[in-house]
């Protein structure tokens, strides 16, 4: 028995005791955040438990019943929480030693001699991420004991019997602790009594070694780290453990969309994003229509809905809707007709109001996302909307910062979210659990305003949009984890005092003739499309420059028994590479997105770009991924060997670094092969 590991801590800042609780917060609430393989936990009843004098258990005083809901809402206080977590109290402490609640060693004991100290108890659901091969199981919980006068949180891990009872499963107990020192000294400890029959199921409960290693240096951490988060937590509007169980079916019912993916774009990120997404819209509203006493599904309007595939799942889960893009895309032919998409361009005005719909959509919608408000707003007073924002645009182009303490994300989450509040909605934020930086979502499903007022907040949307226009109108200062009703009142006050007596409704059928929609013939600008003896001149000329630099770097090769030296040259930043290319050259490339750096990445062959320097690839230092490809990745790279030319081979002074049985490209036109993603994708058309 003793540590599973300790960790020692230094307080600079006086951020314990009181971090080290936060810390333990967020293993209780988001143990996923540590272990990969939890889903989340859904909190199902919390409150004070007393000790009695000596430390003897009694019953508790108040409980929090949550309602399994794990959305990070404490919940409300109810007689029936208090007395389910009051009998579940009284259970587990009766099967602690001498039926007392007294811990096993080395287990630091509750309260203190002679005390009564409350502690505060909660119970969790361990939500797992995927599924088990085996026959399904209930999701594990534990009672977790916090005990602020010692410093500890300890875990009891719980198993129904079939009376419907708890006992606790004495092998997996463990305790958290912190320590304090001396001075700006603290320890944090994870101990486990019983660490010789530990069990581990590999996800809920994973090895003791985790916990001393991966567990505890998150804790000790997160215990002094004082930055608050910019952003809500994840998936803090909906229940944790629906939204699992919902995306698991989702993702068995789809995951055949990965291996028929007929775009260029990587088919597990679209493909497990949008089913994500469409499970977070399919619990939001089945919770609206429980609040709204709703029987009828919603329906909804997809704006820019790109690959179609959030259309279709949503269509096939039974909600009634379409989506429109400026673009047909070639996965349009697999949904069927049950998916309704329609090909057309949409400009916000009076010919794209959606009065019978219920639901507005912007799903990285670009240049419609800070219309997608207006658009509802002026469709109906029912009508509500939910965009995930992510390329940053304004009503009439790309959108300009305006506050520099704020990350350029930030401000412009804020912007949309304003847009909200001018157009009279609630506005709500969430994270969404998906594979990208850009995460956070807005929705508007509540008015704040009358439907007698629907005039009067037409006028002051039209004032808001013209504001923007000439950039007269200011912007509200956000602190971090503000509430925005605080601030809608004022910002519309202000809207309404600007107003002029003669202000017409809308602006017309067009609301804004500076709107520049998406091109339908998307325009290539990532350095792909620059004619192929331009982008060869650029690289020989770079590859020219770093070879030629001093002092030149020279790396042993040992092959067939003889030691050569292979010239990697010298690296140089991407200010200096640029310094030495003519004007034209620079000037041709700025015109793409990315411009030089981009160019250079995208001959990922010859260059290596780290941290804004320059290196020539030497392809003896590649590391194969420590990752397992996914299948679909390790068969393109099988069908790319040997379809491109050698740049080494052909143009190093050296030659190539590698032998030609080892060089993923050809020494030369004879071990040229046919590309075989060229034959597949022209069978496809």
């Amino acid at each position: 028995m003793g540590p599973v590991g300790t960790a020692a801590v230094r307080d600079g800042g006086a951020a314990l005791p009181h971090g080290f609780w936060a810390a333990v917060r967020v293993w209780l609430e988001k143990p996923q955040v540590a272990n990969r393989r939890l889903c989340g936990a859904a909190i199902e009843a919390e409150g004070t438990v007393p000790l009695g004098e000596g430390g003897e258990a009694s019953p508790p005083v108040a409980a929090v019943w949550g309602g399994g809901s794990g959305g990070g809402a404490a919940g409300r206080a109810a007689p029936a929480g208090a007395a389910e977590l009051g009998r579940l109290w009284r259970e587990v402490c009766g099967q602690l030693p001498a039926g007392h609640g007294h811990l096993p060693p080395p287990l630091t004991p509750w309260g203190g001699p002679g005390r009564r100290t409350e502690l505060h108890a909660v119970l969790r659901t361990l939500l797992p991420r995927g599924r088990p091969a085996g026959p399904a199981a209930p999701p594990p919980k534990e009672l977790a004991v916090q005990d602020i006068y010692n410093g500890t949180v300890t875990f009891l891990p719980l198993e129904e019997t079939s009376e419907g009872k708890y006992q606790i499963k004495k092998c997996n107990i463990y305790q958290i602790q912190l320590t304090h020192v001396k001075d700006e000294e603290w320890s944090v400890s994870i101990v486990a009594p019983f660490p010789e029959d530990w069990f581990s199921d590999g996800v809920a409960y994973p090895k003791l070694a985790w916990l001393g290693n991966e567990l505890l240096s998150k804790l000790a951490k997160w215990s002094v780290e004082q930055k608050p988060s910019e952003f809500k937590s994840t998936l803090s509007l909906i229940s944790v453990a629906k939204y699992s169980e919902v995306y698991q079916d989702l993702k068995e019912k789809y995951k055949e969309m990965v291996k028929v993916w007929p775009e260029v774009t990587d088919p597990e990120k679209f493909v497990y994003e949008d089913v994500a997404i469409a499970t977070y819209l399919l619990i939001l509203w089945e919770q609206e229509r429980k609040e709204k006493a709703l029987t009828k599904k919603q329906s909804f309007v997809d704006l820019g809905c790109g690959n179609g595939l959030l259309v279709h799942i949503l269509n096939n889960e039974g909600h009634s809707g379409r989506g429109i893009d400026v673009r047909r895309r070639k996965i349009w032919d697999m949904y069927g007709p049950e998916t309704h998409l329609e090909e057309s361009t949409i400009m916000p005005g009076d010919s794209h109001l959606f009065p019978d719909t219920d639901w507005l959509i912007g799903n990285h919608s670009d240049e419609l996302t800070p219309w997608i408000p207006v658009i509802a707003a002026r469709s109906s007073y029912s009508c509500c909307y939910f965009v995930l924002p992510c390329c940053f645009f304004d009503f009439h182009g790309k959108y300009s910062r305006r506050q520099s303490k704020k990350t350029q994300y930030r401000e412009y989450l804020d912007f949309v979210a304003q847009v909200g509040f001018v157009c009279g909605f609630d506005v709500e934020e969430d994270c969404l659990r998906i594979p990208s930086t850009k995460r956070v979502s807005l929705i508007g499903k509540n008015r704040t305003y009358p439907p007698t007022e629907r005039a009067l907040i037409d006028k002051q949307i039209t004032q808001y949009i013209n504001n923007r226009q000439t950039c007269a109108v200011v912007m509200c200062d956000r602190r971090v984890g503000f509430n925005h009703k605080d601030h809608s009142d004022d910002v519309c006050k202000e809207a309404r005092s600007e107003l002029p007596e003669n202000e017409t409704e809308t602006a017309g059928t067009v609301w804004m003739p500076k709107f520049q929609p998406r091109e339908k013939v998307e325009q290539i600008r990532n350095c792909a499309s620059l004619p192929q003896d331009f982008v060869d001149d650029v690289v020989l000329n770079v590859a020219n420059l770093l070879l030629n630099a001093v002092p030149q770097k020279s790396c042993s090769n040992m092959l067939g028994g003889n030691t050569n030296t292979w010239n990697q040259g010298e690296s140089l930043s991407l200010k200096e590479v640029a310094e030495h290319l003519n004007k034209e050259t620079l000037k041709r490339l700025k015109s793409e997105y990315g411009g030089l750096q981009t160019l250079l990445k995208n001959n990922h062959q010859v260059f290596e770009v780290l941290n804004g320097r320059v290196h020539i690839r030497d392809w003896r230092k590649e590391k194969p991924s420590r990752k397992t490809k996914p299948e679909v990745k390790r068969r393109l790279s099988a069908e790319a060997f040997k379809t491109r030319l050698c740049w080494f081979f052909i143009h190093h002074p050296d030659g190539c670094s590698l032998p030609s049985e080892s060089c993923p490209y050809a020494h030369g036109t004879e071990e040229l092969r046919q590309s075989q993603i060229i034959k597949k994708k022209k069978h496809i058309q």
